[in-house]
């Protein structure tokens, strides 16, 4: 499939246009410009007054003295106000698209990314440069699996808005990676400012769409032209991808509730299109990133369990952020083989209605629906109501996390690690995380009754997958429970700094239960492994039958 002529690839030409135009309609509808204000300076003022930075120290004078002056302006005063942080705000956060850097990364990410999941290429890679322009690399390491042809169909019929789970820095690369192996366009998508620091990762991100978002400003005037750059982008039918958990996904679990804001803003979008008499359809496409290994899951499972760290939204300090320590990990890298499966789920429309290869909406009965229809009322006429389309934006949601459910890839370390945290489970003195947790070289599983457990929960798994409910990585579905020991030993050796199961004589040992306990939570949702995850799945408070199970199933009803 031709992608080359995507809106996105006649982005630059258009991005004063669409800022010029997100300015404008934030500002009409600033109904309340003092509001506006006094919330930014608040916001502002709050956050920047423990910061010792002197540039933090200059913005935080201009921000007090806004904040003294805000109740002797007039009202067109505030508003121009208000026109210039929004100015401000939008440059800030607008995107950049380069067709030439583009069809370079093509070329050069594939290796790249290869590089990172199978480092014996490494070397092939220094001795052999002209091997950078080679694809087939990465075709055995980054698995792309779903409805493709109807995706590369739909395309072309209304704009795309991907939607898939959140583990890793690398998720954005990599997904855009996927895209092109698809066959589908390339995507515009936020990405937080603090990638930005790592100069690979930025000068990529920077020249392919990805447009920035500062996590740190909370206040409702940048959130409102983040929303509505987003919508805008839409409109004007720039396929997009969004990532609706908001942040990546500190244990490791699959999300249950989404940050739903951006996702909103395309429904809005849709809603606007059919208002102007120009209706686009918005197909959005849940899709599950799933690694054998995660790059940072030793930073991410620490700050999950730390209870300073839950209130953490940005990390500044992993592994994705350092060079240095991105190339030790390469280097513990050159003994294994990995595996990355980007696996995208049935598309639906705006309002959780599927959709068929033509574009058209389905209900839940299986009867034709117009998606103009949500959108008008009773007199037929298009209305823009933010309280209706949160309804439809959390209905939305739910039926992604369902795709996420359904489309979550399990490997080989999930499935080793979910049978070892069992194990360690049952033979705590004390049966609250933290004691769990604290078993470090307290256990040895002898191998051949690791491998029972592995091969039932295995069969466990199979049996899911032909109910529709999950899907089995390929080796995963083929292998003994003694060859998914294996494989798994050898990831984890390979990968993390410190070892998370060691091999002896007497059978294999359990060194580190914090990296265990990530890899298991990818199964916590299906009820399979330990789910003290906490928290319901999906906007209505309704868990799985399965999702609470104590533990799984072990061979021999152990």
């Amino acid at each position: 499939m031709d992608t080359s002529s995507a809106p996105i690839f006649g982005f630059n030409a258009a991005r004063e246009t669409i800022v010029r135009e997100v300015v404008e309609r934030v500002v009409e509808s600033a109904k309340d410009p003092l509001h506006y204000l006094n919330d930014a300076a608040y916001c502002e003022i709050k956050r920047l007054e423990t910061s010792k930075n002197k540039r933090d120290q200059e913005r935080l004078s201009q921000w007090q003295k806004l904040a003294r002056t805000i109740g002797r302006m007039t009202a067109s005063e505030r508003l121009e106000q208000v026109r210039d942080l929004a100015t401000d705000y939008a440059w800030d956060v607008a995107g950049n698209f380069d067709p030439r850097v583009y069809q370079a990364s093509t070329r050069i990410l594939p290796p790249l990314v290869t590089a990172l999941l199978s480092p014996r290429k490494l070397a092939t890679l220094v001795k052999e440069p002209r091997s950078v322009l080679h694809l087939d690399g990465l075709a055995d390491k980054v698995a792309v699996a779903g409805p493709l042809q109807k995706l590369q169909g739909l395309c072309k019929k209304g704009v795309m808005v991907y939607v898939p789970t959140h583990l890793s820095n690398m998720d954005s690369i990599i997904f855009g990676y996927a895209l092109e192996r698809a066959g589908l366009p390339p995507a515009t998508y936020g990405a937080g400012k603090n990638l930005f620091t790592n100069r690979i990762l930025s000068f990529f991100m920077h020249n392919l769409g990805a447009y920035r978002v500062d996590r740190r400003l909370r206040h409702t005037l940048y959130k409102d032209v983040l929303k509505t750059y987003s919508c805008i982008l839409v409109e004007r039918g720039y396929h997009s991808l969004f990532f609706p958990g908001g942040t990546r996904s500190r244990s490791g679990g699959i999300e249950r509730k989404l940050k739903l804001g951006l996702v909103g803003s395309a429904i809005e979008a849709y809603a606007r299109t059919v208002r102007a008499g120009r209706e686009k359809r918005v197909f959005f496409v849940p899709a599950t990133i799933n690694y054998l290994l995660t790059l940072e899951a030793e930073t991410l499972i620490r700050d999950y369990l730390s209870e300073v760290g839950k209130s953490r939204f940005i990390i500044e300090d992993d592994e994705s952020t350092r060079l240095g320590r991105m190339a030790t990990f390469v280097r513990k890298l050159l003994d294994m083989e990995s595996s990355v499966i980007i696996r995208f789920g049935e598309p639906i429309d705006p309002f959780g209605n599927a959709v068929d290869d033509n574009g058209d909406s389905f209900d839940r009965r299986g009867r034709q629906v117009d998606p103009a229809s949500y959108v008008r009322d009773a007199e037929g006429h298009v209305v823009l109501d933010a309280a209706r389309d949160a309804q439809y934006t959390r209905e939305l949601g739910d039926e992604i996390i369902k795709s996420y459910l359904k489309e979550t890839v399990i490997m080989a370390t999930h499935v080793v690690a979910t049978a070892c945290f069992a194990r360690l489970r049952q033979s705590s003195p004390r049966q609250d995380l933290f004691s769990v947790l604290r078993q470090r070289d307290a256990l040895v599983i002898p191998r051949d009754e690791l491998a029972a457990d592995v091969r039932h929960l295995k069969e466990q798994l199979v049996e899911m997958e032909s109910r529709g409910e999950i899907r089995c990585g390929d080796f995963v579905r083929s292998a003994s429970g003694g060859d998914l020991v294996e494989r798994a030993l050898r990831a984890f050796a390979g990968y993390h700094t410190t070892p998370v199961l060691v091999p002896r004589r007497e059978g294999i040992a359990i060194q580190d239960p914090n990296l265990l306990f990530y890899y298991q939570n990818r199964l916590a949702s299906h009820g399979l492994g330990w789910d003290v995850l906490g928290g319901p799945i999906g906007s209505a408070g309704r868990p799985l039958a399965a999702a609470h199970a104590a533990a799984p199933t072990l061979a021999g009803g152990r």
